[in-house]
C-alpha cells in the first residue's frame, strides 16, 4: 500500500506534459460546409502568433494533424485549413488528385476558402492563446500553392511559407502581395521545371514582393512530409532537409513578427 501511495504522489510531482488541444471549427464558404481544425498547446496561456497551415493534397488527416501539433509546439496556434469542404476527405492519391484538380480549376474558390480559414483563425483571438496581432501561413505541396495564393490575394499576414509547393499562379488574378514570401524547394524536385521556377521568380519581382527562394541540394518533392515515402513516385521524406526547412521557417516568422524599427 505504501508503494502505491508513493507512486501516486510521484505521478503528481512529475512535470506537466504538453496538452495539445485539437478543436474542429465548423463554418461555411459560399454555401459549402467546411471543417478546419485549431491546434495549440494549452499548458501555457502565453499569447502567441497564429498560423494557417494548409496540408498536402490528402487534406486533414491524422498524420497532417500530428505534423501541425509538432510545428505548433508552444510557439504558435495553428489552424489546419479545410479547403476541400467537410464532405471531401481523400483516402488515397487518386481521390486527392481529383480534389486538387477541382481546386486548381477554380482558383477564385480556392482563394475564398483559404481567406475564410484565415478569418476563422483570427476570430479565435480571446478563445485561444493568440496574441491577436501576428498572423502567418504555411503549407505543403498543394498546400504550398494554396498558401502562395493567400499571399497573392493580398491577405493581411506578415509572411507565408511554401514547402515544395506548386509555384504557378493564375494570370486572371492581379497579384496584391503584402506578405513576405519564403519558398522552400527541393533542388531535384521534378514537379516544378526550371521554366516554372523562373516564371515564379519573375512574378515575385513584378509584384514587388519581399521574397526568398531556397533550394535544398539533393531534396525532391515532399521532403518535409514524414509519411511521404513511397506514396507517390518522385516524393521522398528527407529528415535533415526537413529539419533545416522548419528551422528556416521559424527564423523567417521570428523576423516577420519582430517589431519594426
Amino acid at each position: 500500500m505504501r508503494t502505491s501511495l508513493f507512486a501516486f504522489a510521484l505521478l503528481f510531482a512529475l512535470p506537466v506534459q504538453a496538452a495539445m488541444v485539437s478543436r474542429p471549427l465548423d463554418y461555411e464558404v459560399g454555401g459549402k460546409k467546411m471543417q478546419s481544425v485549431l491546434v495549440y498547446d494549452d499548458t501555457t496561456k502565453t499569447p502567441r502568433p497564429g498560423l494557417v497551415m494548409t496540408p498536402d493534397w490528402l487534406g486533414i488527416t491524422p498524420d497532417n494533424l500530428a505534423l501541425a501539433k509538432q510545428i505548433a509546439g508552444r510557439d504558435y496556434v495553428v489552424l489546419v485549413a479545410d479547403v476541400y469542404g467537410a464532405d471531401v476527405r481523400p483516402k488515397n492519391p487518386d481521390e486527392a488528385g481529383k480534389a486538387t484538380k477541382a481546386m486548381y480549376a477554380d482558383r477564385g474558390a480556392l482563394r475564398a476558402r483559404i481567406n475564410a480559414a484565415l478569418a476563422q483563425l483570427k476570430s479565435q483571438a480571446g478563445k485561444a492563446p493568440l496574441d491577436g496581432t501576428h498572423w502567418g501561413a504555411f503549407g505543403f505541396c498543394f498546400g504550398g500553392a494554396t498558401t502562395l495564393d493567400l499571399a497573392r490575394s493580398g491577405a493581411d499576414v506578415a509572411g507565408v511559407v511554401s514547402f515544395h509547393g506548386n509555384l504557378a499562379g493564375d494570370a486572371s488574378f492581379k497579384d496584391d502581395i503584402k506578405a513576405r514570401v519564403l519558398v522552400l524547394h527541393g533542388a531535384d524536385d521534378k514537379f516544378e521545371s526550371p521554366e516554372q521556377i523562373a516564371a515564379f521568380q519573375q512574378e515575385m519581382r513584378d509584384a514587388g514582393a519581399d521574397w526568398q527562394f531556397v533550394s535544398y541540394g539533393g531534396a525532391v518533392h515532399c521532403f518535409a512530409i514524414p509519411t511521404a515515402d513511397g506514396a507517390v513516385p518522385g516524393c521522398k521524406y528527407d529528415p535533415p532537409v526537413a529539419r533545416r526547412a522548419l528551422a528556416q521557417m521559424h527564423a523567417f516568422f521570428a523576423e516577420a513578427f519582430a517589431p519594426h524599427h
